[in-house]
């Protein structure tokens, strides 16, 4: 791992290089970080929201709530 000395050097290297060459090493140093498993993205479980809204509709009819949501976007 560079030390900050480092850090700063590599950054006004960057900064002289154009914006297409910084673009192009931010997608390999992407890539890089894809491969090491540290910038994987993670997927939702889906499990975790059960039961979220569990009341927000209580007493309600599925088909009114839905009725009333087609009115609000006229």
């Amino acid at each position: 791992m560079p030390r900050a000395g480092s850090l700063e050097k590599i950054e006004k290297e960057i900064e002289r290089l154009s914006p297409k060459d910084q673009l192009k090493l931010v997608e390999k140093l992407a890539h890089q970080l894809r491969k090491t498993g540290i910038a994987v993205k993670k997927e939702l479980d889906w499990k975790n929201l059960y039961g979220l809204g569990k009341g927000l509709w209580k007493g309600e009819d599925a088909q009114d709530y839905v009725n009333r949501l087609r009115e609000d976007r006229v």
